[in-house]
């Protein structure tokens, strides 16, 4: 499982012009699923999301997590981050997950964030095109793999 995650004042996701999910100052994740991604790799990467000190304190350090500023999260299913460019011009995604077998996982990533951060949890729609507008804000940008 890998996930992009991007500090934001603000996130939105689009399907047909359509705002399907929306937040404040929070964390937008996109989220890849490969083949072997199981439950207990989203609860890793879960842990790692509500814990993880990306926002700043007084001092403008970094050692707040979302959790401490009641941040908010915007998931999006981006099977693209499995994708492989290295043979080639057209990127390979067979290393992403088919969707009967990533939509469950995403389902319960995104269903077990709510539980154990308790904050507000926005989505866009599984395998829809999607337009995502942000604000990075630092910018602050990481890589995580669970």
């Amino acid at each position: 499982m890998k996930v992009i995650l991007q500090r934001t004042s603000r996130a939105s996701v689009s399907v047909d012009g359509k705002i399907v999910g929306q937040i404040n100052h929070g964390l937008l994740v996109l989220i890849g699923i490969t083949h072997t991604d199981t439950k207990e790799n989203a609860d890793t990467l879960i842990k790692k999301l509500v814990n993880l000190r990306v926002f700043n304190d007084e001092n403008g350090k970094m050692n707040l997590s979302i959790q401490d500023v009641h941040g908010e999260f915007l998931v999006i299913s981006q099977f693209t981050l499995y994708g492989n460019a290295k043979k080639g011009n057209r990127p390979s995604f067979v290393d992403a997950a088919p969707p009967d077998e990533a939509i469950p996982i995403y389902d319960y990533f995104v269903d077990t964030l709510m539980v154990e951060s308790q904050l507000k949890v926005e989505t866009g729609i599984f395998g829809a095109m999607m337009d995502v507008e942000l604000v990075n804000s630092g910018p602050m940008t990481l890589v995580l793999e669970g």
